[in-house]
């Protein structure tokens, strides 16, 4: 972690062109060019495969720059990139056949809202599913389904519970539907997709957090604790780019000269607790989430303290991120409701990104 550096350059390149992203509803083609020369959809996957196979802590560290740059390219890399940790749990061959591509990239969708029925030869897969984020440039698309017989009742796991696989199929067995409406992460283009029968072998489905089928030790840290994290990360990312932008406008507001010294004074003191606030946040947060890893590397295992104390931290960051904007957000006069102002891209991104289910409670 110690020699973890995010070039001033790459900064440019997504700041300068996320704009443009959001009017055209997906990454800009110079952003995305950015992403595939450093690889970072491939953050996770295995170095046997061409990917980084980077030590999660550093992955935070690199998430919430990106995420401080643009929202919505923080987004993209963070939920494709996930997508990709799947690797070293996929069948070898077929890893080895999707990361011979050096721009792959997987888009994909956690609810088990499709069916996966048994057939002689695999599996028939149909269903649909939503937010997909990445999904314009995906190479692949990994969805869950509960898997059915050829009689249409449910197959039983091993607690007599009904049996979720995850899958994988490649871009031309998805059919994408075009529905991201939400008013932030237009960029992200996350949007729904659909498969309709389509059979493919039991070697693409998988199964995560239990045997590796690559050697890949980073990849087999716990994934809900890694997916707290690595969404929390990006709230943090968007919520220090809105403090930046906000001191600026303030003293930038039509109207200033109207505010009194004491007001002005006010304003400095809430704004300074308010940041101190997040950065104390921010350190809690790697605090837990370094402990905790290196437990694992050590162990092979983590506590369930450990990851309580990851998820508590990933959550109290998620929620403190969001309050904090919107106790500064009217100190920017009109400037900040203006959709086409950087600091509204960023509130909007912010308040979008905090409806993902993951991260809603507390506990």
């Amino acid at each position: 972690m110690s020699n973890f550096e995010f070039k001033d350059s790459w900064i440019k390149t997504i700041k300068q062109h996320a704009a443009q992203s959001e009017k055209d509803g997906r990454l800009h083609s110079e952003i995305l060019n950015l992403i595939y020369s450093q690889n970072w959809f491939n953050i996770y996957v295995p170095k046997a495969y061409g990917g980084l196979e980077k030590p999660l802590p550093e992955i935070l560290l690199l998430e919430e720059q990106i995420a401080k740059a643009d929202g919505s390219t923080g987004w993209t890399v963070t939920l494709c990139s996930g997508a990709a940790w799947f690797a070293a749990f996929l069948d070898i061959e077929l890893a080895k056949e999707i990361f011979s591509n050096p721009k792959a990239c997987l888009a994909g969708s956690g609810a088990a809202t499709g069916t996966a029925t048994q057939t002689p030869n695999g599996y028939l897969i149909n269903g649909n599913w939503k937010y997909a984020s990445g999904a314009l440039h995906a190479t692949h698309f990994t969805m869950n389904c509960p898997v059915k017989n050829s009689d249409g009742s449910a197959v039983l796991d091993e607690n007599k519970e009904e049996l979720i696989l995850s899958f994988l199929l490649d871009k031309k067995d998805v059919t994408i539907i075009p529905n991201w409406p939400s008013m932030g992460m237009v960029a992200s283009g996350s949007h729904s997709f659909t498969v309709t029968n389509i059979e493919v072998p039991a070697s693409r489905s998988f199964t995560i957090n239990r045997s590796l089928k690559a050697e890949a030790p980073y990849l087999n840290y716990p994934f809900l604790q890694l997916a707290e994290a690595t969404l929390a990360i990006n709230f943090l990312g968007m919520a220090l780019h809105f403090t930046e932008l906000v001191e600026d406008l303030f003293y930038n507001r039509s109207g200033i000269e109207r505010f009194t010294e004491d007001q002005k004074a006010f304003f400095e003191k809430e704004f300074h607790s308010e940041k101190e606030l997040l950065l104390t946040n921010r350190e809690q947060f790697y605090t837990a989430v370094n402990e905790s890893w290196e437990s694992y590397i050590k162990n092979d295992s983590v506590s369930d303290e450990l990851l309580q104390a990851v998820t508590h931290y990933s959550r109290t960051l998620a929620h403190n991120a969001r309050k904090i904007t919107d106790t500064l957000y009217p100190y920017c006069g009109l400037e900040a409701a203006k959709t086409q102002s950087e600091l509204n891209r960023v509130w909007r991104d912010l308040h979008t990104a905090s409806q993902h289910s993951l991260l809603t409670f507390m506990f």
